[in-house]
């Protein structure tokens, strides 16, 4: 995606510096800033403290973590301290642990000096995989918006929900909920879409961010307007992401997504999930008894970022002095308020054997 006339990927490798470039996300959507990852300690610090954030992202920066401690160290050990140190980093999005078993699985079998370039390779083409994989969501995302677009817009926008940030930012490119959004609008189909802020961490505002740099139109709204817009019929379809998806169908994503998946069901509008494959666990099948919900630090409750009125960011505290702050990051959406799930292989229900259909392979393996 372009930020100001110039194409970029939220990771990327730098081949005249031969470095891992990253958009520091922790300063949008005020500023645009670039940072530099070398050390493994600093991609984990970028993953925990989220300069990245987004379940694919972090995987392809877990593996660009390997290729660079790969230069420096190519020894078992430092394979092991490799997942070691960024498996407990985020322990909710799967995508970290597929991109560090699949970098492992891998390099154990090349010869250690091999494994530098080989690494390096890999989280490439992890990155490409990404990119590609998420434009295919968008393709088949697309024909849902076209549909209801057909049938009942006579012209008029498309109206979408969505929430958190599940854009190209969150990923390596096209993101996964907008990359349907991104495709309708460039075949010149009108779409509206309302932005969950996305309390905490207001995450909705980089969102906004992206789809106004797209030309898209949006509005930025409360956590807790969506179920009056359902009500009074100003959403017709409801897209979100996921950081991890049982095999069963349950689907974990940032918190105040099963809130909005019960007022979808409540108003009879249309809720899906945009699911990458590497983000579905195929090892769980009960999603809301077996994925672990990570529990944050309680200041990103009590405490808020952004401009004071002389343009400086600041950050100031919106609860009372002494009050405590509870801050789980995610929420299970159990499957039977899914309408659907939009894969790279296709739209399948929330279900055991949708995804089993979609990807035959896979449910095998892990049935075993």
């Amino acid at each position: 995606m372009k930020v100001e006339g110039k194409s970029y990927r939220s990771i990327w490798y730098d081949d005249k510096t031969e470095a891992v470039k990253i958009i520091d996300q922790r300063w949008l959507p005020h500023e645009f800033r670039i940072a530099i990852l070398d050390t493994l300690q600093d991609f984990a610090i970028a993953i925990t403290e989220m300069w990245v954030r987004g379940a694919p992202l972090i995987g392809a920066t877990a593996a660009f973590g390997v290729a660079m401690e790969m230069r420096r160290d190519a020894s078992d050990a430092a394979l092991d301290r490799c997942r070691e140190t960024l498996i407990e980093t985020r322990p909710t999005a799967i995508n970290l642990r597929w991109a560090l078993d699949r970098c492992l699985d891998t390099l154990r079998s090349q010869p250690m000096e091999e494994r530098a370039a080989r690494s390096l390779e890999l989280a490439l083409l992890i990155s490409d995989e990404d990119v590609e994989i998420n434009r295919r969501i968008g393709v088949n995302g697309l024909d849902i918006i076209k549909k209801i677009a057909a049938t009942k817009k006579e012209g008029e926008p498309v109206n979408i929900l969505t929430h958190c940030n599940a854009g190209w930012i969150a990923t390596v490119d096209w993101g996964t909920a907008t990359s349907p959004m991104y495709q309708a609008h460039d075949l010149g189909i009108p779409i509206h879409v309302w932005v969950d802020e996305t309390r905490p961490r207001n995450q909705g505002a980089l969102t906004s961010w992206e789809l106004g740099s797209h030309g898209i139109s949006h509005q930025y709204i409360v956590d807790n307007a969506g179920g009056y817009l359902m009500q009074k019929g100003h959403v017709d379809l409801v897209i979100v992401g996921t950081d991890r998806t049982s095999a069963g169908g349950d689907v974990c994503n940032k918190i105040g997504t099963y809130l909005k998946a019960l007022a979808a069901r409540d108003n009879s509008i249309p809720f899906y999930v945009a699911l990458p494959s590497p983000t579905i666990d195929w090892t769980i099948t009960d999603g809301l008894a077996e994925i672990p919900i990570e529990e944050r630090n309680e200041n990103e409750v009590t405490h808020i970022m952004g401009k004071d009125s002389a343009g400086d960011l600041t950050q100031v505290l919106v609860s009372p002095v002494g009050t405590n702050g509870g801050n789980p990051a995610f929420d299970v959406t159990p499957r039977h308020l899914v309408t659907g799930l939009i894969t790279e292989q296709g739209i399948c229900e929330a279900s055991p054997s949708g995804l089993a259909e979609l990807f035959p392979e896979k449910a095998r393996e892990n049935s075993k």
